[in-house]
């Protein structure tokens, strides 16, 4: 890594926890690769502190952002100027700074897209889906399935009230194709057995909790597609299960590349090296494995 100076412009991820995260590495090699004189580095922070670390930041030789758990939607109240596609899905991931100028984007929902039809040889138009959460990543990930034409969006959330609202802001805002599920065991299954893909966009299952499940595991059936947004452990216990009932799995870690990808782009303007950024995460996870 070089040396930093006064000039060199810093790239930064707000999120808590971060331990993780291998955000960070996979950008430098980046940057490296490139010859820029940038740095990308993590900043836990408490929702209580996100807006006065987010305007001091703002102050310094800051060139972009990257918002993670649990700060997606809470960022937003800081920002200058928001994104169109990102407003309509109520969460930022990506924030671009100019002139001490903040504006914020949502590269979450097309990195997940593109992760999942690379992977499981699949076009989501015309699919149906069973969406565990509906935080900053479910929104991302249900709108942009929505906007994709995915036939219908099944959301489910230990909190029902929570996938009802975006469930309402679905299928006003872009078409009518979403469904909250009833917190009642019967309701999911039979929701999920009409699924062609189960997506888990919560933190359920992530490292340390590595044994948690965030569906009963008997519901899922060999013709299903388990997608995790979870990429540490790199084979989420969901994933373990699914693969054990013969289900095709879709890892985090595509995910995490291509909104990476994405989020580089929109800070500079240059095509990243993606092959690699990519074989820089495989790497990172193989050693933590």
């Amino acid at each position: 890594m070089r040396d930093l100076t006064t000039k060199t412009k810093l790239y930064v991820l707000l999120g808590n926890p971060l331990g993780h995260t291998i955000s960070p590495p996979m950008h430098n090699l980046a940057f490296e690769k490139l010859s820029m004189d940038c740095c990308y580095f993590p900043v836990e922070v408490s929702a209580e502190d996100l807006g006065t670390v987010f305007k001091g930041l703002s102050k310094m030789n800051v060139g972009g952002l990257n918002v993670t758990i649990p700060h997606k939607i809470g960022i937003m109240d800081f920002l200058d100027a928001i994104d169109p596609i990102a407003a309509t899905i109520g969460a930022v991931n990506t924030i671009c700074m100019e002139n001490g100028k903040s504006k914020g984007f949502n590269t979450d929902g097309e990195g997940f897209i593109q992760s999942l039809e690379e992977e499981a040889n699949i076009s989501v138009a015309g699919k149906r889906f069973f969406i565990i959460g509906a935080g900053g990543a479910a929104r991302a990930i249900s709108m942009t399935l929505a906007f994709k034409g995915a036939e219908h969006i099944f959301l489910y959330n230990r909190t029902q009230e929570k996938a009802q609202s975006l469930v309402s802001e679905i299928n006003e805002k872009i078409r009518h194709c979403a469904e909250a599920v009833g917190s009642e065991i019967h309701f999911q299954k039979e929701a999920l057995g009409s699924c062609h893909i189960l997506v888990n966009s919560t933190s359920i299952g992530m490292h340390p909790d590595i044994d948690a499940l965030p569906i009963d595991p008997s519901f899922l059936q060999k013709e299903l597609i388990v997608a995790d947004i979870v990429y540490n452990p790199r084979e989420t216990k969901l994933l373990q299960v699914a693969k054990e009932k013969g289900c095709l799995t879709v890892a985090g870690l595509g995910m995490l590349i291509y909104q990476g990808v994405a989020a580089f782009k929109l800070w500079t303007g240059i095509e990243p090296p993606v092959v690699e950024m990519r074989e820089k995460v495989y790497q990172l996870m193989k050693e933590k494995d």
